[in-house]
């Protein structure tokens, strides 16, 4: 590479930086303007502000919590090269935050997610059945365009179930699955050579078949999750066990469907669901307000280096296949594989 060229890559590489922190200086000076006192709102020391979707009595307020993705719990991302989604430990910390916040008197769960860990959302549905003993404040839900297996499980306990006519819902049931690539393998004449303490110890290994001891095996765990799940129902829905079973066979449904058998409550948009919360509770007064990441220079940055190198299909696809079968895991998940 010539001289020419270097001085080239080095002008580029300067003026790119130069544009990152100019833009991100812009950015976090719009966002202090936009937001004006959400960090004194704040709960001290934590990573997350409070944005009022509607003015109100800051006495009586209704917490607007968000459900956006597979529910499951990646660990803590890169605070630079962290990705969008749903991210379980900051969602837990909004429910912890308002069971204790005593100005909180309602809750509007939005739900819009396919499902996804047995472990993850039964933490979710354990703390909001909490917060409902324990503080009894009322939760209701808005599904958005899906809102399946897990994503129902964790709203079966709500006071109220809202629906779009159009919403995917149902698909009650565990899944759990795993790649054989074997086959492929032995014909590339590749041989893999495991060394094993019991029989069961490398079950479901995608190097070879699954015996049918190993499949009886495992779907004696799946059942005692399916049968978890249709309890759920039951006692959420007020249904008996012969009820739910009916269509607790991993169907999908839609929104109008879900209604005709009782398995959603109403009709409504995320407006009409905190218009409903407000007339039913006599919250009329009251101020509504979501949670949202901290934007601090980390989180602009964040985004910065996100948008630049384009969170490309192909990395992303890679990602998915590597956490997805590393270590396969029973699911509540509709259509993600």
């Amino acid at each position: 590479m010539n001289t020419k060229r270097w001085i080239a890559l080095v002008a580029a590489a300067v003026l790119l930086g130069i544009s990152l922190v100019i833009n991100s200086a812009f950015a976090l000076f719009q966002t202090n303007l936009d937001t004006g006192l959400a960090d004194i709102m704040a709960p001290a020391g934590s990573d997350y502000m409070e944005y009022v979707i509607e003015e109100g009595s800051m006495d009586e307020r209704i917490a607007v919590l968000n459900v956006d993705g597979v529910i499951q719990d990646t660990g803590e991302a890169s605070p630079l090269f962290g990705a969008s989604g749903y991210n379980h430990s900051f969602f837990m910390d909004q429910l912890e935050q308002v069971k204790q916040d005593d100005t909180v008197k309602a809750i509007m769960l939005k739900v819009n997610s396919p499902g996804g860990g047995v472990v993850e959302s039964a933490q979710i549905y354990d703390k909001i059945k909490e917060i409902q003993d324990e503080t009894k404040k009322p939760i209701y839900v808005s599904m958005g365009a899906i809102a399946a297996s897990g994503g129902y499980y964790i709203a079966a306990p709500a006071e109220k179930i809202f629906v779009n006519e159009e919403t995917l819902t149902g698909s009650i049931g565990v899944i759990m699955e795993s790649v054989n690539y074997g086959e492929l393998a032995e014909r590339y004449g590749v041989d893999f050579v495991t060394i094993k303490s019991g029989p069961y110890k490398d079950i479901m290994s995608p190097t070879r078949d699954m015996t049918d001891e190993e499949r009886d095996l495992l779907q004696g765990m799946l059942n005692e999750s399916y049968e978890s799940f249709v309890d759920i129902v039951e006692e959420g829905r007020n249904m008996s066990e012969k009820e739910v079973k009916e269509f607790a066979d991993g169907r999908i449904m839609s929104g109008r469907q879900a209604v005709e058998i009782g398995m959603a409550d109403d009709f409504g948009f995320e407006e009409d669901v905190i218009a409903n919360l407000k007339k039913d509770f006599d919250l009329g007064d009251a101020e509504v307000f979501e949670y949202g990441a901290s934007e601090g220079w980390g989180s602009l940055l964040s985004m910065k280096v996100n948008s630049f190198f384009g969170n490309d299909m192909e990395s992303q696809l890679l990602g998915k296949l590597f956490s997805d079968y590393n270590s396969p895991r029973m699911m509540y998940l509709y259509g993600e594989k």
